[in-house]
């Protein structure tokens, strides 16, 4: 069953307008994932704009009706709410670093959130995601099932194009996760990576790609130091973190049983 709001209409709203937050409303709208899109932002004049601009491209958006504000009271009654405002992740910065910044700003919040919308199900998107998953989670009062991170979804797509890039093969077609914390310490578990089934040293072989085995830890690292190198290059990192919270969007709203590499609450 898909998720709706009461309405019987897929309500979604995006707290936060910066480039990670507009990256994820333009990725979410353009594959049609919702009715409504709702943009929240303490920065009234910003949020104002957004919404103008993209209402003015309403004719490309089928039906889909977008709003937004400062008061929490336009999202109620959303299915997902996705958390992308935070402190900006700074040139030399782990993620880590930005914690205490976050997690104050989260105290204003997902009490709004939980307020406005207390059968919502939140992704949380701000760095270091994993700390602030956790951080939603207590501060909301959900079920662990309700409130979930990106996780090393991005780490995990990241991994897939370079790893495509050296063979010769798409990177939807390359079944590979990286686990563990999003960022510097995530994992990369090679042991189960697959090209079509065929295990990927296996797959490599089978190409001539007889460097490919040495060439594993120096694509963990790329995927490890792109964020930084995009951020060097452009200030920050946005694209990717958008299309790949439009994919959990599109997985929870249709119901698609799909895996994804997120962080939530484990349970002993």
């Amino acid at each position: 069953k898909q998720m709706q709001s009461a309405k019987g209409r897929m309500k979604v709203t995006v707290v936060g307008t910066g480039q990670v937050g507009m990256a994820c409303v333009v990725s979410i709208l353009s594959q049609e994932l919702c009715d409504e899109m709702v943009l929240v932002d303490v920065a009234a004049d910003k949020v104002k704009g957004e919404v103008m601009d993209l209402q003015h491209g309403a004719m490309f958006l089928r039906n889909a009706s977008v709003s937004g504000g400062s008061d929490y009271s336009l999202s109620a009654g959303s299915s997902i709410v996705v958390i992308t405002a935070g402190a900006r992740q700074r040139v030399g910065e782990s993620r880590l670093d930005l914690c205490q910044r976050n997690a104050q700003i989260f105290q204003s919040i997902v009490p709004q959130v939980v307020k406005y919308s207390p059968n919502c199900i939140i992704v949380v998107i701000s760095n270091p995601v994993d700390v602030m998953t956790y951080v939603a989670w207590k501060l909301s009062g959900f079920d662990s099932s309700r409130v979930f991170g990106t996780g090393t979804a991005l780490d995990t797509s990241r991994l897939r194009h370079m790893v495509g890039s050296k063979l010769g093969i798409g990177a939807s077609e390359i079944d590979a996760f990286v686990l563990g914390e999003h960022g510097d310490s995530s994992v990369p578990v090679w042991s189960s990576a697959t090209v079509a089934g065929v295990p990927i040293l296996e797959f490599a072989k089978q190409i001539g790609a007889t460097e490919f085995e040495k060439e594993l830890p120096t694509i963990h690292a790329q995927v490890v130091e792109s964020a930084m190198d995009i951020i060097k290059l452009k200030g920050y990192t946005n694209w990717g973190i958008g299309m790949t919270c439009a994919g959990l969007v599109r997985s929870l709203s249709r119901n698609e049983n799909a895996i994804h590499p997120v962080c939530t609450l484990i349970k002993d």
